[in-house]
């Protein structure tokens, strides 16, 4: 973290130092963990309220080396009730994670759309979660293995609002890389709905984890190398509707 911490700085200050003296530098936003992955279509800001975002995570090891991250979104408008809504989100895992998607059974987005989640292969099922929304309602949340355009990733299903997102499995880029190895890229679709006037969601909590035995072991969707204590880090870079984008960090303890 502390060396993400300095990379970090030294973006700042750059830009700083690329700013004309008569005008107050402005904080440069996070930059992009994944530049690599699928691409979302242009969109132009809109305008509207700030996020202001906080980020909770558990990490229970299982059983061999499997580990099943869980991630708690939490976000409020800086004004007004209603987060905007979001364009992106990057799923940031600790460098002692990693993943086996080939090892579980594979949905393709054709099933789930047809059918949904339970015409799925057994064991397909990888996570799991649940998402608020600012009128009160909430809605169960399911992760799915499977791959997208011949990468590996999964389907973030919300069967409550017919929605289907998108994640591929990606190395982080420079500076991430002294915290991170591998983020979970989630690219939100432009839809009918004007930018400014999507909801964004006052709570995400979204799980990544599950166990099979395979070829005579018992192997994880997610693993770890790390140990019960060990101190682990992620985080979740986010990018708005309005061009904002945050990057909230959490520092855990791995438990057993």
């Amino acid at each position: 973290m502390r060396r993400l911490a300095a990379a970090l700085a030294a973006v700042l200050a750059g830009a700083a130092a690329l700013t004309p003296p008569a005008h107050a530098a402005s904080p440069a936003a996070p930059p992009d963990p994944a530049p690599g992955g699928p691409q979302r279509p242009y969109e132009p800001d809109v305008e509207g309220t700030d996020n202001v975002d906080t980020l909770d995570v558990t990490a229970t090891r299982g059983p061999g080396r499997s580990v099943t991250v869980a991630f708690d979104r939490r976000s409020r408008a800086a004004e007004g009730e209603v987060p905007a809504g979001a364009r992106r989100f990057v799923f940031l895992f600790d460098r002692s994670v990693s993943f086996r998607p080939e090892s579980f059974p594979t949905c393709a987005r054709a099933v789930v759309e047809a059918d949904g989640v339970a015409a799925c292969p057994p064991g397909s099922l990888v996570g799991e979660g649940l998402g608020s929304w600012p009128d009160g309602s909430e809605h169960d949340v399911a992760v799915v293995n499977t791959r997208v355009d011949g990468t590996p990733g999964v389907l973030v299903v919300i069967p409550g609002t017919a929605s289907i997102l998108e994640q591929t499995f990606e190395r982080v880029r420079d500076p991430y890389r002294g915290d991170y190895r591998w983020a979970a890229d989630e690219i939100v679709p432009p839809g009918p709905v004007p930018p400014g006037e999507r909801a964004g969601t006052t709570r995400f909590q979204l799980s990544f984890g599950a166990t099979r035995e395979h070829r005579g072991r018992t192997v994880g969707f997610v693993e770890t190398g790390a140990r019960p204590g060990d101190r682990l880090e992620f985080g979740l870079w986010s990018e708005f509707v309005t061009g904002q984008v945050v990057l909230p960090t959490a520092t855990v303890r791995l438990r057993s």
